[in-house]
């Protein structure tokens, strides 16, 4: 598939945008079940679990370290073991991530002449059929652009807790969708909303297959650890939705 094939990533035609406006209107939350056409969710997860292209992401304060999945499992085992007993030591305390990420960039040329489906998804989920059928479920009119990255938590990952309000991104709500199949609530990995204090879980989202789950931003949540025992990675595509678009 390739991006002369302009309308491959289109919605489902059954969703009811005004039932599900009325469920986000009420919570500034959504999973939105079933969210593209038959298929497509399953090309896309064809291309993201057999991609070579995974990268370990690791935050260390305001720095971001990544390196490619495969040189990172090669690196000598004491090596490994301090650096995740420095990850885990900042976990405790602060913000902090470890999973795995496939880069989309936001410059629309780069996106066209991309022949990867993650390339193209990003550029349809802000095109204009799909920013106005989302723009009438979360009453944000004024949404542009979406980004993105491709995600895959492996057993131990996670990501700490956060609200994705950093300034000068414009960013008005924040999205995921879930490309993990038969994913159970045990394996971890779910997306959590927490109150201010993060002391109380006020709902928490599990991953289920071609599901798009939409928040508002600012909005505090994590992604809990993924467990031990998970047999298969977290998988999904990431990102916001922002008010304007990048620089040509």
């Amino acid at each position: 598939m390739t991006h002369a094939d302009a309308a491959f990533f289109t919605l489902n035609p059954a969703l009811d945008a005004e039932r599900l406006a009325d469920c986000f209107r009420c919570d500034g939350a959504i999973q939105i079940l079933d969210f593209l056409a038959p298929g497509t969710a399953e090309a896309l997860y064809q291309e993201l679990a057999g991609s070579p292209e995974w990268r370990r992401v690791i935050n260390g304060g305001e720095k971001v370290f990544e390196i490619p999945a495969a040189n990172y499992a090669a690196l000598p085992p004491e090596e490994i073991r301090a650096l995740e007993a420095t990850v885990m030591e900042s976990a405790a305390h602060g913000f902090q991530f470890r999973y795995e990420t496939i880069r989309v960039p936001d410059s629309l040329n780069e996106r066209r002449s991309s022949d990867r489906l993650v390339d193209e998804f990003a550029e349809a989920l802000g095109s204009e059929p799909i920013l106005d059928f989302l723009r009438r479920i979360t009453d944000e009119p004024h949404i542009l652009f979406a980004d993105a990255q491709a995600t895959r938590y492996q057993p131990g990952d996670f990501l700490t807790s956060h609200d994705d309000n950093v300034a000068g991104k414009n960013r008005r709500l924040a999205y995921v969708l879930s490309l993990s199949k038969g994913w159970r609530a045990e394996w971890g990995g779910l997306l959590h909303f927490t109150d201010q204090t993060g002391q109380t879980v006020f709902r928490s989202i599990v991953p289920r297959f071609n599901a798009l789950s939409l928040f508002r931003v600012p909005q505090r949540h994590h992604v809990g650890c993924v467990a031990p025992f998970a047999p298969k990675p977290r998988l999904s595509i990431t990102g916001w939705l922002r008010t304007e678009r990048p620089a040509a």
